[in-house]
C-alpha cells in the first residue's frame, strides 16, 4: 500500500507492565496510562470522559461498553473485540486498531487523528458528523458504515468493502476508493468531485448520470 501522506504512530515505551483495567476506579479521574491489558472482558463497562495514554490491548472484549468523550493517544488495540462500543465525542490520536472486530462501532462526533484499521470488521460502524484526519483504512470491512457529514482530510480507503457505505453530506474530495470494493454507495454527485476511483468504479457511476459508456 502506498501511502501519499505520513501517519504518526502509536508511542509506547519498549517496556510496559500488565495491568488490571479496574486500576482506572481508582484515580480521582479515571486515568490509564503506560500499561498492557491482555485477555480481559470489560463488556458493558461504562466511563465518561476517561482518558488512556501509551497503552497495549492485546484479546480485550469491549462489547457493548460505553466511553463517551474519551480522550486516547498512543493506543494499539490487538486482536480485540469493539463491537457496539461508543467512543462518541472522543479524541482518538495516534491509535491503532489491528484486526479488531468493530461491528456497529460509535465514533459519531469523535475527532480521529493518525489513526489506522488494518484488516478489522467494522460493519455498520457508525462515524456520524465526526472527524477524520491523516487516518488509514486497510483491508477492512465497511458495509453499511455511516460516514454521513463527516470531514475527511487525508483519509486513504485500501481495499476494503464499502458495498452500502453512507457518504452523505460528505466531501470526497481527494479520497482514494479506487482499491475498494462495492456494488453501491451513498453519495451525492456534487460530492465525488475529486474522489480517486477506479475505471470500473467511474463507469458506474457514470450510470448515476444517465450516461451510458460504450465499450
Amino acid at each position: 500500500m502506498v501511502n501519499k501522506f505520513k501517519i504518526e504512530g502509536p508511542k509506547i515505551p519498549a517496556r510496559i507492565e500488565t495491568a488490571n483495567f479496574q486500576d482506572v476506579y481508582y484515580e480521582e479521574d479515571p486515568f490509564l496510562s503506560n500499561c498492557m491489558i491482555d485477555n480481559a472482558r470489560l463488556d458493558q463497562e461504562e466511563i465518561d470522559q476517561l482518558v488512556i495514554s501509551k497503552v497495549i490491548f492485546r484479546n480485550v472484549s469491549f462489547t457493548g461498553a460505553s466511553f463517551p468523550r474519551i480522550d486516547m493517544t498512543d493506543v494499539v488495540f490487538e486482536n480485540c473485540d469493539l463491537s457496539n462500543a461508543k467512543f462518541n465525542d472522543g479524541i482518538i490520536h495516534r491509535v491503532i486498531f489491528k484486526e479488531c472486530k468493530l461491528l456497529g462501532v460509535n465514533f459519531s462526533s469523535a475527532h480521529l487523528g493518525n489513526v489506522r484499521f488494518e484488516e478489522c470488521l467494522a460493519n455498520m460502524s457508525d462515524f456520524v458528523e465526526a472527524r477524520l484526519k491523516q487516518v488509514i483504512f486497510n483491508q477492512t470491512f465497511l458495509q453499511n458504515a455511516n460516514y454521513s457529514d463527516c470531514e475527511l482530510l487525508k483519509v486513504n480507503f485500501h481495499q476494503c468493502n464499502l458495498n452500502d457505505i453512507d457518504f452523505t453530506q460528505t466531501d470526497l474530495k481527494g479520497i482514494d476508493i479506487s482499491t475498494c470494493k462495492f456494488t453501491r454507495i451513498n453519495v451525492a454527485l456534487e460530492n465525488l468531485s475529486g474522489c480517486e476511483v477506479s475505471p470500473d468504479q467511474a463507469i458506474g457511476f457514470a450510470s448515476l448520470l444517465g450516461l451510458k459508456v460504450k465499450e
